[in-house]
């Protein structure tokens, strides 16, 4: 029994130091494309913030790939669908259909995206800060997106938009032959709907029919540039993981959200649709008195050395 609470003191002692660790790495990002073709996922990293292992990227379907950012990051991801890359060229040449970043290679290097597109935004904290994240449909949308908070503290919710806003696309705001839906800044360049001119502050800009046809379809999501209060999320030194196209059948043990009435224009007006909410269930918490988590914490070797210092003391004085 002696024993068993050991192990059971240890295993708790080993997953705080790893949290409180984990403060000073920032976060990991892993990058999933549940789409049915290949996506190529793009990243900006904003003034002041160092890029990550790549700028751009191509990730067939099925496939994955993850990434270490520092505390104090802050940048975007979003995907870059239709890509023809020339890969008889040195720099691998060509263009996408929608979120292309101008820089005419697979490589972004520091390139924005082109509207329309769905965007994952984050503001990575440091030392026990919080986090701020969130979905952003100002620039319009391209690709159903879902952004899991995994293994931090606080709220921790679950945002993104899993409607398909292409199918469902007011005519007037289809780009091209419906591979992407504009947002109304973006289609029309009225103040009002780009919280520009005398619309620039939140007390001015309002919600307008199209940004409330996005924000029904689409609840935890920007849709539009004052959208903050259901559109921006906290959470405390997690990972994050970015899906493209997630399956709502992954979803089932997701907390939804109460169904809200959609606003439709003639027969491609968007329709309502509930977003789910997964809330962080800290499973690994309650796995503390069966054992170690199955959560794989990576830590320090200073970390290490001060686990073997508290067995040590542990021992000797208990």
């Amino acid at each position: 029994m002696g024993s068993l609470c050991f192990c059971r003191h240890i295993a708790f002692i080993w997953l705080l130091l790893c949290l409180l660790d984990k403060g000073a790495l920032g976060a990991k990002f892993t990058v999933i494309n549940k789409c049915d073709y290949t996506v190529w996922p793009a990243i900006l990293a904003n003034a002041g913030s160092s890029a990550l292992d790549t700028t751009g990227f191509q990730l067939p379907s099925g496939g994955s790939r993850t990434f270490q950012a520092p505390p104090n990051w802050s940048g975007r991801f979003w995907a870059r669908t239709g890509c023809n890359f020339d890969p008889n060229t040195q720099t691998e040449q060509g263009t996408c259909t929608t979120g292309d970043c101008g820089s005419n290679q697979v490589e972004c290097n520091g390139g924005g995206a082109h509207p329309p597109v769905t965007l994952a935004e984050f503001t990575i904290g440091s030392g026990g800060s919080q986090d701020y994240y969130d979905v952003s449909l100002v620039d319009g949308y391209n690709v159903a997106m879902i952004v899991d908070a995994v293994g931090g503290s606080g709220e921790c919710g679950s945002t993104g938009c899993i409607a398909d806003l292409n199918e469902q696309c007011p005519n007037e705001l289809k780009e091209g032959n419906g591979v992407g839906c504009k947002s109304a800044c973006e289609a029309f360049g009225k103040d009002e709907y780009c919280c520009s001119g005398t619309y620039a502050s939140p007390a001015t800009c309002k919600p307008t029919l199209y940004s409330t046809m996005f924000k029904s379809a689409c609840p935890k999501s920007y849709s539009y540039a004052y959208d903050d209060p259901t559109s921006t999320f906290t959470c405390t030194a997690p990972d994050y993981t970015i899906t493209f196209c997630p399956s709502t059948r992954s979803q089932k043990s997701a907390r939804v959200s109460p169904p809200e009435t959609g606003i439709g224009i003639g027969t491609g007006g968007i329709q309502g649709a509930d977003m789910p909410m997964i809330v962080n269930s800290s499973s690994w918490f309650s796995n503390i008195f069966d054992g170690f988590s199955p959560k794989s914490y990576s830590c320090s070797t200073s970390l290490i050395a001060t686990l073997t210092i508290l067995i040590f003391l542990y021992l000797h004085f208990s």
